[in-house]
C-alpha cells in the first residue's frame, strides 16, 4: 500500500541519462573490458542538460531517487558528482559490488520495493531493456534518448551486468 500523504517519487538513472559517458566508452571497446578505468573516469562526466533539467523540474513536486547500475564502490564519486552538478539531493540506489545481473533485473527489483509504500511518478532511463521491463511491470517511463548510444555499453550492460 502506498503512502498517499508523501510526495511521489521520480526515479532517475545516471549513466547516459544525467551523465554523459561518451568520453569513457573507449574503456569498454576491447576485451577484457577495463571496468576499473570506466568507473574511475566517471567523476569527469559532463552533465546531460535534458536529464538535469528534468530532474530539477521534478524536484518541485517529487522526491528524487537515483537508481544506477554502478557498483557500490563508486558511491562517494557518484554523490560528489551529483552535488557538483547541482542536482537535487535524493536516495542513491546502487548495485552491490558483486552483483552482475543485468540492470533490467536489478532496477526492476528496486522499483518494486520503492512502489510498496510510495507512488512512483516515473522512471527516467536510457536502457531500452530496463524501460521495456519497467513498462511491462506497470511503471510509467521516460526514455532518455538524449545521449549518443554506445553498442559496447549496451552489450556490457546486458551481458556483464556492470552498469
Amino acid at each position: 500500500m502506498t503512502d498517499s500523504s508523501a510526495r511521489p517519487v521520480a526515479v532517475f538513472d545516471l549513466d547516459n541519462t544525467l551523465a554523459d559517458t561518451a568520453h569513457r566508452q573507449h574503456f569498454l571497446q576491447d576485451l577484457p573490458r577495463n571496468w576499473a578505468g570506466f568507473f574511475a573516469a566517471a567523476p569527469q562526466d559532463p552533465p546531460l542538460a535534458e536529464g538535469v533539467t528534468l530532474a530539477l523540474e521534478q524536484a518541485r513536486e517529487c522526491e528524487i531517487v537515483y537508481l544506477t547500475g554502478r557498483p557500490e564502490r563508486c558511491r562517494r564519486d557518484t554523490l560528489d558528482w551529483l552535488a557538483e552538478q547541482g542536482l537535487p539531493e535524493g536516495r542513491l540506489h546502487m548495485r552491490s559490488n558483486a552483483d552482475r545481473r543485468p540492470a533490467r533485473f536489478t532496477k526492476l527489483e528496486i522499483l518494486r520495493r520503492l512502489a510498496r509504500d510510495r507512488e512512483i511518478r516515473f522512471l527516467v532511463d536510457d536502457d531500452e531493456l530496463v524501460c521495456d521491463d519497467a513498462e511491462r511491470a506497470g511503471f510509467a517511463v521516460v526514455r532518455a534518448r538524449w545521449a549518443a548510444k554506445s553498442a559496447a555499453l549496451e552489450d556490457a550492460q546486458e551481458r556483464e551486468g556492470r552498469t
